[in-house]
């Protein structure tokens, strides 16, 4: 079987040329539906032989938080009747790389070990955004194994200024 990345990548790309000049609404609802289409039953309902396209269609549509644009809908139609729920979150992601390459941004994932917030976040992506040298979007997740400090993933870039991975720094020192 093909890669998931080979499957996604038209797909992907023929969603955002279609987008044209409204990418971040596209990027919403195909996020939206990767979500759900991420979901082990509903990939299980879709597999079933006795389930129609029609009947996945409105399955996804209606458990969808926001009323899905025509666009979607045609996008959606299309990939449940290729077979292609399962790959659904790997398209938003390539959509997600072609969206931030377009505007030369990119995802940054921080992992904090308390919540970040208000200033505190400004100021963290004030700083993460000169040092990795272009804008980025930040999405916060709790770790509290961190101790304290953060750990910023961009691409595959990672900065660790937490307290975990100092006393790891510290224990291999240590040790050696």
């Amino acid at each position: 079987m093909a890669e998931l990345a080979t499957i996604a990548r038209p797909y992907a790309e023929a969603l955002f040329k279609a987008s044209g000049s409204d990418l971040g609404a596209a990027a919403a609802w195909l996020d939206e539906l990767a979500a759900i289409a991420a979901n082990v039953q509903l990939q299980q309902f879709a597999g079933n032989p006795g389930v129609t396209v029609t009947q996945t269609f409105d399955v996804i549509s209606g458990v969808a938080k926001s009323q899905l644009p025509d666009a979607a809908k045609n996008f959606l139609r299309t990939v449940i009747e290729n077979g292609r729920i399962s790959v659904l979150p790997e398209i938003a992601a390539q959509f997600r790389v072609l969206k931030n390459a377009q505007s030369g941004s990119s995802d940054a994932t921080v992992y904090s070990a308390f919540p970040l917030e208000g200033p505190a976040l400004a100021d963290l992506a004030a700083t993460l955004e000169k040092r990795f040298g272009r804008k980025l979007n930040f999405a916060v997740e709790l770790e509290p194994a961190l101790i304290g400090g953060v750990r910023v993933v961009v691409g595959d870039e990672v900065l660790d200024t937490s307290v975990k991975a100092r006393l790891e720094q510290m224990k291999v020192a240590l040790i050696s």
